[in-house]
């Protein structure tokens, strides 16, 4: 899997109904209220790759199949 910004996770995330619920530091709380889901994205840097770790994780609380982060 290739490293996303999280620009770009952020990006898919609204693709896919998710809506930015609060922020508290570098890190965004992003809800989906048809899912029920609750994804935290890092902001450390914009541009910079968020670790494929931590992007794994977002992809599994989020429920959108990796394909779509796969692009």
């Amino acid at each position: 899997m290739r490293p996303l910004a999280a620009k770009q996770v952020i990006r898919i995330l609204r693709d896919n109904g998710f809506m930015l619920s609060r922020q508290r530091g570098s890190h965004m709380i992003w809800a989906n209220r048809r899912t029920g889901a609750i994804v935290p994205v890092p902001l450390h840097a914009g541009s910079k790759p968020i670790h494929q770790g931590t992007l794994l994780a977002i992809i599994k609380q989020s429920k959108i199949p990796r394909r779509k982060f796969e692009r």
